[in-house]
C-alpha cells in the first residue's frame, strides 16, 4: 500500500499582497483573508516582442513576486497578473479613451481569454505558481452601448478595457472557467497555493472570520 502524502508544514507568517489592485483585495476579503501588508511592485510591464500571453502572465507575476519578497522576510508574498488576450495579441490596460475604444471594438462579438498568473512565495524561499485561463464571450456592442461605456470611465486601468464586475457585466453572456480570475484573482487556485506552502489561515481557520491585523500599505519598505 502506498504511503499517504504528508501534509504541508504549517507556518505562521503575515500575508503580503504584491499589488495595489483594490479588486484583488476585495476578492481576498470575500473569502475571509485580509493581507497584513499591501506592497505594490514597481516593475516594467511592457510585453516582449512576440511574447505569448501565457508566458507574459507568468513572467509578470514572477517579476512582482521577485521584487516584493526580499522586502518582507518571514512573510508569505502573493503576486498576480491578469492578461486579456485575443489569439496571441495581448490587450493593454487603457489609460485613454481611444485605446479603450480599440480594445472594446476588438472584443465585441467574439470570445477572448483571460489569463491569470499567480505566484506565492513562502518565508523559507519555496514558491508555487499557477496559470489560470478563463474564456469570456462578449456580445456584439452597438454604437450607443460602446459610447455609454466609454463615458463611464470604468475601463480605465482595466486589462482589456472592461470590468466584468461592473457595467461590462451587461456585455458578457457567457464565460467558461473562473469568474474571479476575470475580476483579478483566481480564488480556488490561490487558496490551493497558500495551503500547499503551509500558510496558516487567519482567525484559527474559522470560516467567514477575517484577519484583523491592521493593514499596512508599503511604499518600498515595510
Amino acid at each position: 500500500m502506498a504511503a499517504a502524502a504528508s501534509a504541508p508544514v504549517r507556518t505562521a507568517g503575515p500575508l503580503v499582497l504584491a499589488s495595489a489592485s483594490p479588486r484583488r483585495r476585495a476578492l481576498l476579503r470575500q473569502i475571509g483573508i485580509e493581507p497584513a501588508h499591501v506592497d505594490p511592485a514597481a516593475i516594467d510591464e511592457t510585453p516582449h516582442p512576440r511574447e505569448r500571453p501565457a508566458d507574459y502572465a507568468r513572467r509578470i507575476a514572477r517579476a512582482k513576486a521577485d521584487a516584493v519578497a526580499p522586502r518582507h522576510p518571514g512573510a508569505f508574498v502573493l503576486a498576480a497578473d491578469t492578461v486579456v488576450a485575443v489569439g496571441r495579441r495581448i490587450l493593454p490596460k487603457p489609460d485613454d479613451r481611444a485605446t479603450a475604444r480599440r480594445c472594446l471594438e476588438l472584443l465585441s462579438g467574439r470570445r477572448h481569454r483571460v489569463l491569470g498568473g499567480v505566484v506565492v512565495c513562502a518565508p523559507d524561499g519555496r514558491r508555487a505558481e499557477r496559470l489560470v485561463t478563463t474564456v469570456v464571450a462578449v456580445k456584439r456592442l452597438d454604437a450607443i452601448e460602446l459610447e455609454r461605456y466609454l463615458a463611464s470611465g470604468e475601463w480605465r486601468g482595466k486589462a482589456g478595457g472592461y470590468a466584468i464586475q461592473g457595467r461590462a457585466a451587461a456585455f458578457i453572456p457567457w464565460i467558461n472557467g473562473s469568474y474571479p480570475n476575470v475580476v483579478g484573482l483566481p480564488l480556488v487556485e490561490t487558496v490551493a497555493l497558500l495551503n500547499g506552502l503551509g500558510w496558516v489561515w487567519p482567525a484559527a481557520n474559522v470560516p467567514g472570520e477575517a484577519y484583523t491585523t491592521p493593514l499596512t500599505t508599503c511604499r518600498g519598505d515595510c
